[in-house]
């Protein structure tokens, strides 16, 4: 059987990711291991600590500020973000100062928002529409 481990999304500053991912999004630090100039630094879900690493990792490569420049450029989130009310995890990241690139909209089935995640990328919140 096949599971995702790590994931990754590509970050202008590690420090300020961790800050983010952590003390705003909520996220619990999994590793943090020193490489040089960087660190391998992955974050966990406090549900879930021993499910899928998000890798935080450094966009140095050309290939990956292109990758994420146009992404951030088009509005394409990078990844969906799982949260059991969209509406509430809005409210309460906009008290934190999180910038919203959408608030939450109904898209069919589910309520979707669209958060800048101070790093160059958009992240998107995703939820079932409540019954």
């Amino acid at each position: 059987m096949i599971r995702i481990g790590v994931t990754s999304v590509f970050v202008d500053d590690q420090a300020k990711a961790e800050g983010f991912y952590i003390d705003t999004l909520g996220f619990v630090l999994k590793d943090k291991v020193p490489l040089g100039a960087y660190d391998w630094v992955t974050v966990v879900s406090p549900a879930d600590v021993n499910g899928t690493q998000l890798l935080l990792e450094p966009d140095q490569h050309p290939a990956a500020k292109a990758y994420k420049t146009a992404l951030y450029a088009e509005g394409i989130p990078v990844m969906s973000l799982a949260v059991d009310d969209v509406e509430e995890e809005h409210r309460r990241l906009e008290i934190l100062g999180v910038r919203f690139q959408q608030p939450p909209t109904v898209m069919g089935p589910v309520v979707t928002a669209v958060l800048d995640d101070t790093c160059g990328n958009l992240l998107q919140l995703v939820a079932p529409v409540k019954p």
